[in-house]
């Protein structure tokens, strides 16, 4: 054989074996992120949607599908041995596709409100434990005069596992403060999943008590939406869908996840976060935050309006 024969041949061989070396990586990548796929859609299937008897999720499909604007109550759930737990957080997220916006509108847990099924009137974070998330929903609908589309009850110490899992966030905050060990300056600050979990809880230390801390959790959300939405690794995916498995209940299934996912993802290029304003009194001996109807109607607005 000619040495210019035995070379080409050398050569097709080489580009033969590159291109078995690589279709068969492709093939495996292929089978990876197949298996995430999978992994994530039983998850969802198997742990996570949970339906409930006052949302009509068909609302909400039709108005995914039509790129409409969506209300979700997000509740954070502080759970306990033993115990239905109560929300720690109650927030309503309005979308809306159209405009690219997103609206994080947060209700002081000690606000009194008519517990819907119960009622009585009653500080509006005690509607879960007296009722889980049907009478949640309930209550802020009708509190807020609106139309919830779909809820969505976390655990509060899942908040800070998200975090691990998106690999750390990233917030601006606006008070320096030290808490357990960790120090958190001022400005825009990288946090841990570990950090996460003081940063979220600190209260004392902060002028505005609750409602500072109830800033600081809108912060931790937006920074893991901003965080989840860009993340290139099919890996951390999967992590993400384990700790939403483990931590996280909703009456959206898998379909309604991966139309929000595609339809409302520039949402969050336009975030406002609001915390409804009132005032603190005692009735028979008990502290209430009391809001009035000037508020509630103007935080209607802004929800109707976005």
């Amino acid at each position: 054989m000619k040495r210019s024969q035995y070379k080409k041949k050398s050569k097709k061989s080489w580009i033969k074996g590159l291109l078995v070396i690589v279709l068969l990586l492709m093939a495996g990548s292929g089978a990876f992120i197949y298996s995430i796929y999978h992994n994530a859609k039983q998850t969802v299937a198997n742990k996570i949607t949970q339906p409930v008897d006052s949302i009509d999720t068909t609302i909400g499909k039709k108005k995914v599908k039509d790129q409409e604007p969506l209300n979700v109550l997000l509740l954070g759930v502080d759970e306990r041995e033993n115990d239905a737990g109560r929300s720690d957080a109650m927030m309503v997220l309005s979308l809306n596709p159209k405009q690219d916006s997103m609206e994080l509108v947060s209700i002081p847990r000690d606000t009194r409100a008519e517990i819907v099924g119960k009622g009585t009137e009653d500080k509006i974070n005690h509607a879960y434990a007296f009722g889980g998330v049907d009478m949640s929903v309930n209550t802020v609908e009708k509190f807020l005069d609106i139309e919830l589309d779909y809820y969505v009850r976390l655990n509060m110490e899942g908040l800070t596992e998200l975090v691990g899992a998106v690999g750390g966030i990233t917030v601006d905050n606006e008070i320096e403060f030290t808490r357990k060990g960790y120090h958190y300056p001022l400005g825009e600050i990288q946090l841990s999943q570990e950090e996460t979990l003081d940063y979220v809880r600190m209260r004392k230390q902060d002028p505005n008590g609750d409602f500072g801390r109830n800033e600081r959790q809108r912060k931790v959300i937006k920074g893991i939406i901003d965080k989840g939405a860009s993340i290139g690794s099919v890996s951390k995916i999967d992590d993400i869908v384990q700790v939403l498995g483990n931590n996280m209940a909703s009456n959206m299934d898998f379909e309604d996840m991966q139309n929000l996912l595609l339809n409302y993802r520039d949402t969050r290029k336009n975030v406002t976060t609001y915390q409804m304003q009132g005032s603190g009194t005692k009735i028979d001996g008990i502290y209430y935050y009391v809001i009035n109807d000037e508020e509630i109607d103007k935080v209607k607005e802004m929800i109707n309006s976005n």
